[in-house]
């Protein structure tokens, strides 16, 4: 949770300044831990290109994490994004997810 909150400081700029670059290295650290607000968050750095290149692919991936994983607004978000997005994509994303979740069961994560 702490890795989240410094994402959240350097995305919001809060007693910092701004650095979407440091927000996705913390947002990162924290969605592989498996905590969901964090896999939303990065979900969003990707879908705006905050930090990194913008990729709907990655975006989706994350967000259909962070919905497994329970966060209320991320099956919602996916939804939006995957509007976006062509079959192909919304594939390949299901594919990335299904791959980090089995090597997450794998690591006892």
């Amino acid at each position: 949770m702490a890795q989240n909150n410094l994402g959240a400081v350097y995305r919001d700029g809060e007693g910092v300044l701004q650095d979407y670059k440091e927000a996705v290295k913390w947002f990162s650290l924290s969605a592989e831990q498996g905590f969901s607000e964090a896999q939303q968050s990065l979900g969003h750095m990707y879908f705006n290109g905050n930090g990194v290149p913008q990729d709907f692919v990655r975006a989706h991936m994350w967000s259909n994490l962070a919905a497994a994983n329970g966060h209320k607004e991320a099956t919602e978000n996916r939804e939006i994004l995957a509007e976006q997005m062509t079959l192909d994509q919304i594939a390949e994303a299901q594919k990335l997810a299904r791959e980090w979740m089995e090597k997450h069961q794998d690591d006892g994560k």
